[in-house]
């Protein structure tokens, strides 16, 4: 089997205040971003070989992006670069508490515009496939990430989704809703938020709302809490851990973080991924990827903020949790 884990979705700018300038105005800083690529940037870290699937423009933005993912250890040879399209940049804003928002500029935006023909054969060639949401926000988008997300599952691998809802991107939230519960069957693993939950199932208990969200399709849940920590259900049983106590600045990528080393954690392909798990091991993989993404929250930017193995193990050793 060619790689660990492959991923198909957005790859984008993510600009961050980096404070002000001389007049008052924001400063920001250019950071690579989207979802799919911090997933593999973090696994990549822990050492998983993996792969990106893609499109963005054949532009400055673009060849950063690029050479940003490549740099990150992600193989690049399934990024499509367009020159009829921008590469789609968005805009991070931060409360008090280091909490994003996103302001996307992404209308014709390269990643939108993925078609099926585009979508290269390694997503036959992995153990573990994982796509979000946004590259469901639109067609020609849509049909090539389920395409994709289909032949992935067909040949053998486990599917790994998470929705990463962004309001902004969706024309309501029921179109949001159906979309991403009509993928939902798809995927074998499903990491979503508290507030992606609710908005799924109508359920604020966790123990109910994953229930529901395993009765539709996924065998392994994992609701990401924020600082109150994570809660999943996996078919060796169900469990709650507590987010370790880090004084967050960022929390762009924490949740990708914690889901690239979730996934860096499991062996195997398909079903039999969880069959090779007690439930001790997925306590010990959630503990690790609880501190993922705290130390991801720590620092400014996605992929800069990821740590590696030495800095994960040292949290998790240490054991300091809220």
């Amino acid at each position: 089997m060619g790689y660990d884990i492959v991923a198909l979705g957005e790859s984008l700018i993510d600009f961050t205040p980096e404070g002000t300038g001389p007049l008052g105005t924001p400063l920001y800083s250019q950071n690579p971003g989207g979802a799919p690529a911090n997933v593999l940037a973090m696994a990549a870290k822990l050492g998983l070989s993996t792969a990106f699937i893609g499109k963005v423009g054949d532009d400055p933005f673009g060849h950063f992006l690029q050479t940003a993912m490549e740099g990150a250890g992600i193989d690049c040879r399934g990024l499509v670069r367009d020159p009829r399209y921008h590469t789609t940049l968005a805009f991070v804003h931060l409360d008090g508490k280091g909490d994003r928002s996103f302001s996307f500029y992404r209308e014709a935006g390269a990643d939108r515009m993925l078609r099926v023909e585009d979508v290269a054969d390694l997503v036959t060639d992995c153990r573990i496939f994982h796509f979000g949401s946004v590259s469901l926000t639109g067609e020609p988008c849509r049909s090539a990430t389920l395409s994709a997300a289909r032949r992935a599952r067909d040949a053998g691998a486990l599917v790994s989704f998470d929705p990463n809802y962004r309001p902004l991107l969706w024309e309501g939230e029921e179109e949001a809703r159906r979309t991403i519960l009509e993928a939902l069957p798809l995927a074998g693993l499903l990491k979503v938020s508290g507030e992606e939950m609710e908005l799924l199932t109508g359920e604020r208990d966790l123990e109910r709302g994953a229930a529901r969200l395993c009765s539709m399709g996924p065998e392994a849940v994992f609701v990401t809490l924020g600082e109150k920590g994570a809660y999943f259900q996996v078919p060796a049983g169900t469990g709650r851990l507590p987010a370790y106590a880090v004084s967050a600045v960022d929390t762009t990528g924490a949740g990708d973080a914690f889901l690239g080393t979730l996934l860096s954690q499991i062996p195997g392909r398909g079903r039999e991924a969880f069959a090779a798990l007690s439930l001790e091991d997925w306590q010990q993989a959630v503990r690790t990827a609880c501190a993922a993404g705290g130390l991801t929250a720590s620092a400014k930017g996605a992929i800069p903020a990821m740590p590696g193995p030495a800095r994960l193990e040292a949290c998790v050793r240490a054991g300091i949790t809220r």
